[in-house]
């Protein structure tokens, strides 16, 4: 199993929800590190850069407006298959067919606000993990 990094973004109806603590301790207890954290507010502009590759997707305003309408936590995860085991970890995107005991199961209220993001491929996860740290911010622990 390869050691990876993915993007994990609590999202702001999970941060109004004050259930940052419960999501981090999933991530950690499944053996995923966090080797880079910031919590911030995306502008409407932001989210769009970062969302762009959904730009032709009918969700894609909703999305950004969602994504910009509170505090998000980003989070670089670091650990074996980690873009696999955080996506397990979140859940299907609609609550409604997560697996009990997902993230999204538990914290999600629709598909729309969803509790929670992770990068789905490496390549991907490089390009999210490069939107909001460094290289000076990322600090592995292995």
């Amino acid at each position: 199993m390869a050691i990876q990094r993915t993007l994990s973004i609590i999202k702001p109806d999970a941060i109004a929800k004050n259930v940052i603590g419960d999501i981090i301790r999933r991530f950690e207890e499944n053996g995923l590190s966090i080797i880079a954290m910031k919590m911030t507010h995306l502008s409407a502009a932001e989210a769009g850069r970062f969302y762009a590759v959904h730009a032709e997707r009918p969700f894609y305003k909703d999305l950004c407006t969602f994504m910009s309408s509170g505090p998000i936590l980003a989070m670089c995860l670091e650990g074996k298959n980690a873009i696999a085991l955080n996506r397990q970890l979140m859940g299907a995107t609609n609550p409604k067919e997560a697996e009990e005991g997902t993230i999204r199961a538990d914290h999600a209220d629709s598909i729309d606000a969803n509790a929670v993001h992770g990068s789905d491929s490496e390549e991907n996860a490089a390009i999210e993990i490069n939107f909001f740290f460094s290289d000076l911010d990322i600090h592995s622990r292995s």
